[in-house]
C-alpha cells in the first residue's frame, strides 16, 4: 500500500501515516498539500493523509477546501500527539541559533519558546524539509522546527525537545481516496453545504441536524470564491451517511441550501 503524505521524510504526516497504516506501507512524499490529492488522484497512490485540524492552531482550511473541489472522499481518520524538537546542525549549540525555520503551523505551534528565546521565526514549506534544507546547506546559525524522527533521518541534532506552546497537541489528519467505508456505530460524517443568501436559513439548516438529535461536532466557514460576503460551510457531524437521522437531516437540509457535497463518512480514531 502506498500513502501519500504532504513534506519530507520524517514529518509528522509519515508519522501518522505508520501510526495508521503501520510501517510496512510505503510513505509517498508531496511536496505542497494539493500534491497529495494528485497523487491519489493519479493512481500513484493509494490514499492520502492529511492534516485538517490543530489542537493550538486550528483548521486547516486548505485541506477542506481540496477535499470540496475534488472528486475524492474522506475514508479514515488519525490523531496524532505532535512533539516540536528545535533541531540544528550536529555541531551548533542553542546559543549559535538565531533563526527557526518550519511550516506556518509549527512554528504557530511553538511561538512562546521561539519569542522567548529571540528567535526569529521563518516560514518554510514542511517541518522535516527545513531540517534537510539546514543539513544541505551545511548552515551552524539556523534551526528548524520538527519531529525527533526528522533529526535521526538526517542526521542533525536536537538542541531543544517540546517546544510546543501547550503539551496538549495534537492534529488531526483525514484518510483521502475513493474508498465508501461501511458503518460500523462509531462513524463521524464530512459535509459541505452553501445556504441560501437570506436571513436566518444557516440557524434553519442546522436545526436540520439538532432537531434529529444529530451531535454536530465542528463547523466552519470558508469565503465562496466570487460571491463577495457568501460562504461554504464545512461540517462534521456524529454518524455515517446511511444512518436514517443523519439521512433524514441531508434531505431536510435541502429546503435551505443550494449546494451540498458529502465528502466522506468514516470510523471515527479510536
Amino acid at each position: 500500500m502506498r500513502v501519500a503524505f504532504q513534506g519530507e521524510k520524517g514529518a509528522y504526516s509519515e508519522e501518522a501515516i505508520f501510526k495508521h497504516y503501520g510501517t510496512g506501507v510505503e510513505s509517498v512524499p508531496c511536496p505542497y498539500l494539493r500534491d497529495v490529492y494528485n497523487a491519489v488522484e493519479a493512481g500513484k497512490a493509494d490514499f492520502g493523509l492529511v492534516p485538517v485540524e490543530n489542537t493550538i492552531e486550528g483548521t486547516i482550511v486548505r485541506a477542506y477546501d481540496l477535499l470540496n473541489e475534488r472528486s475524492l472522499k474522506a475514508s479514515g481518520e488519525e490523531i496524532h500527539r505532535i512533539q516540536h524538537c528545535l533541531i540544528g546542525h550536529p555541531d551548533a549549540e542553542l546559543s549559535d541559533i538565531k533563526k527557526a525555520y518550519s511550516h506556518p503551523q509549527a512554528l504557530g505551534q511553538s511561538r512562546e519558546w521561539l519569542e522567548s528565546h529571540n528567535l526569529e521565526a521563518v516560514s518554510f514549506y514542511d517541518t522535516a524539509g527545513s531540517v534537510k534544507w539546514i543539513k544541505e546547506n551545511d548552515i551552524r546559525d539556523a534551526a528548524g522546527v520538527a519531529s525527533a524522527q526528522a533529526a535521526a533521518e538526517y542526521g542533525m541534532k536536537i538542541l531543544a525537545r517540546g517546544i510546543e506552546t501547550n503539551n496538549e497537541n495534537y492534529t488531526r489528519f483525514l484518510e483521502i481516496g475513493y474508498e465508501n467505508r461501511e458503518p460500523t456505530g462509531n462513524d463521524k460524517t464530512t459535509l459541505a453545504f452553501i445556504v441560501e443568501h437570506q436571513p436566518g436559513t444557516l440557524v434553519s439548516a442546522l436545526n436540520e441536524f439538532s432537531s434529529r438529535g444529530v451531535n454536530l461536532s465542528k463547523i466552519e466557514s470558508r469565503p465562496r470564491v466570487g460571491k463577495p460576503w457568501e460562504y461554504i460551510f464545512f461540517v462534521e457531524v456524529e454518524g455515517h451517511i446511511t444512518d436514517e437521522q443523519l439521512d433524514s437531516a441531508v434531505e431536510g437540509l435541502k429546503d435551505y441550501t443550494i449546494y451540498i457535497k458529502h465528502l466522506g463518512s468514516y470510523p471515527k480514531a479510536g
